[in-house]
């Protein structure tokens, strides 16, 4: 499944069936979060890649950054990599849920790291996930974080742990 609206990035599932269709033999849970990080790249202008990580670093969903496959899959190096997008989104949130601890500062619901080349956006779901967005530098950040936010409210309640292992399950079959 890949989908093109407004030059945004498309969204390549992490699963697909062997007739091509996204989600094949994946619950309706996980079909409704492929369907809802869909929504975020296409609605919003400026997203470059988007990674959904567990609680623990592992990476759950993404999308394919700069949605470009080459002989079905992709490119080399750090840019073109949805585990690096996973791995800097998981040691964000790490890094930002461990100075609030120590500045007494509750629980982190996003950061925001502004870049000359573009930016990267972490926002917490309920069960400590987390949701990463990268865009390109003049991206609306009101409407980037407007999205996210509609993303995690309504994966917040979804993403049960029998919700993350199936996910999980789905990003290490293709590997």
């Amino acid at each position: 499944m890949t989908a093109f609206s407004g030059g945004a990035t498309p969204v390549t599932p992490i699963v697909t069936g062997p007739h091509g269709g996204a989600g094949y033999g994946l619950s309706h849970e996980a079909r409704n979060l492929h369907w809802l990080l869909t929504d975020v790249v296409e609605e919003v202008p400026g997203v470059r890649s988007v990674a959904v990580v567990s609680s623990d670093g592992l990476l759950l969903l993404s999308s394919d950054p700069e949605g470009q496959r080459v002989g079905g899959s992709l490119p080399e190096g750090p840019r073109h990599s949805t585990a690096d997008l996973a791995t800097i989104v998981a040691g964000l949130g790490s890094l930002t849920t461990g100075a609030a601890a120590l500045m007494d500062g509750g629980t982190v619901k996003q950061t925001m790291v502004a870049m000359e080349e573009g930016s990267l956006f972490v926002m917490t779901i309920s069960d400590g996930s987390l949701l990463g967005v990268h865009t390109t530098p003049d991206c609306d950040m009101s409407v980037v974080a407007y999205h996210m936010a509609l993303f995690v409210g309504r994966a917040g309640h979804v993403l049960t742990p029998e919700l993350r292992r199936e996910l999980r399950q789905s990003v290490e079959a293709v590997r």
